[in-house]
């Protein structure tokens, strides 16, 4: 009897080892949830097809409900449609939230709490590259570099190694009020493919005729400088992604001078953060918008200006013989973590992001979002002529000026050098004279960023 009896307890004590081996394929609430990495099914996606056994979750982080997270739902719903067995979960965050929980996870050394894919902006991907290169996954294995806008390649790459999945085109266009250029006696061929001295003496006649300002302007984002460096190939750094390249850049001084004398002329309505900004122009306060085309959705937001917009190519620099009426403002990619699931999540990207015409194509109807996948300016979408632009085709138009703006490297210190430059620009408005504060700017960034 006690024999059998150890013989009985035995045979449930090996049911109980086994079930218990074979309980966590992937059918764990949480997936391959990055916030839980040790209960990723990532064994059954290793063929970057989605799971084949049990169910596997990929978590994304990204801001902007209105743009990206938009995106990113068109996507999961896409996606899921024909990856049943696959959860996609979206994750809302600040860009400065996503910024700060990716450096304190990668300094410590841990990937618990991190996402499966992450969007970082185009002007901070170096630095997360250079200093964490092992903490992303090389994509050159699901997507093609060449399929995309060559000026976004440069940060979305390293070392030979394709990283990001490019998204959105920061190509930038000049949205302009064609009321009120009329009143002032104008018509939209007088601010095409203009210089921004031209810009300016226009906006001076704007501003006697109708009382409006030309521009709203918050004098602590230089937006308008990146745009200007990048029309003629320039940027605050040297080639090397590393350098300050401030004092006696020719196009860093113009760019300079050009602000300047916005400001000068009075045609400036300063704004001191992002509604402001919206409201300028939504009130009917400036008559031009010069920034990048996502801000599309929001000039259509205010209805009753339908009809009266335009957008026409941005200005350039008069004085430098490299720039164009091309540039690019912001803009930002997908990229995946080298962690559990990641090989779903890299799949999911190069089906939706990475390739699909069709869907930048809804993108577009949806959000107003214009990708950088050359394939997708193709699409009857871009071709559609919109009303609320006088029937203007403005997507068919960022589509073709996103193929003109030129490839800069925007290196490791973006806003490191603009934390620096927002201080001596005030000074500048103030009467410093511009060669001293370029020279300041470049030694104390020189000082800084050794």
């Amino acid at each position: 009897m006690r024999k059998s009896l150890i013989v009985l307890l035995a045979s449930l004590l090996l049911t109980l080892v086994v079930s218990a081996c074979s309980g966590g394929s992937g059918t764990s609430g949480n997936g391959g949830n990055a916030a839980n990495p040790g209960n990723s099914a990532d064994s059954s996606a290793g063929d970057g097809g989605g799971a084949s056994q049990g169910s596997q979750e990929i978590t994304v982080w990204a801001w902007d409900p209105n743009f990206n997270i938009a995106a990113l739902n068109l996507a999961k719903e896409r996606y899921e449609a024909k990856h049943p067995d696959v959860k996609v979960n979206i994750v809302e965050y600040a860009q400065d939230d996503i910024v700060q929980k990716l450096n304190t996870g990668l300094n410590s050394g841990t990937t618990k709490g991190l996402p499966n894919i992450v969007l970082i902006e185009d002007y901070r991907a170096q630095n997360f590259l250079q200093a964490y290169p092992d903490a992303f996954r090389d994509m050159s294995d699901v997507i093609k570099a060449e399929d995309f806008a060559e000026y976004k390649i440069g940060p979305t790459s390293y070392n030979g190694k394709q990283y990001g999945v490019p998204f959105d085109s920061g190509a930038t266009g000049l949205y302009v009020r064609t009321d009120y250029l009329e009143q002032a006696g104008y018509t939209l061929d007088d601010v095409t493919n203009i210089d921004w001295n031209q810009y300016i003496e226009i906006g001076k006649k704007i501003k006697e005729v109708t009382g409006k300002d030309m521009l709203t302007q918050d004098p602590n984002d230089l937006g308008l400088i990146r745009v200007m460096a990048q029309s003629a190939g320039e940027w605050y750094l040297k080639e090397d992604g590393k350098t300050p390249n401030l004092a006696d850049n020719p196009v860093i001084k113009e760019a300079l001078e050009t602000y300047k004398a916005m400001f000068d002329a009075n045609i400036v309505k300063m704004n001191s953060d992002w509604s402001q900004f919206l409201a300028a122009f939504n009130n009917g306060d400036v008559a031009t918008v010069p920034t990048g085309n996502w801000i599309t959705p929001s000039v259509k937001a205010e209805a009753s200006q339908s009809g009266k917009w335009a957008v026409v190519p941005t200005p350039k620099l008069a004085g430098s013989t490299n720039s164009v009426n091309a540039s690019s403002l912001g803009g930002s990619s997908w990229y995946v973590m080298n962690l559990d699931g990641q090989d779903a999540a890299a799949n999911f990207l190069a089906e939706t992001f990475g390739s699909d015409s069709e869907f930048y194509s809804l993108l577009l109807e949806k959000i107003g979002a214009i990708g950088s996948l050359k394939a997708a300016s193709s699409g009857s979408a871009y071709d559609k002529a919109d009303d609320f632009f006088g029937g203007q085709k403005i997507y068919a138009d960022f589509a073709k000026w996103t193929e003109e703006v030129p490839k800069v490297n925007y290196g490791l210190h973006t806003y490191a050098i603009e934390d620096i430059l927002v201080i001596e620009v005030q000074n500048y408005l103030n009467g410093k004279d511009v060669d001293s504060v370029m020279r300041d700017a470049q030694a104390q960034a020189e000082s800084q960023l050794q």
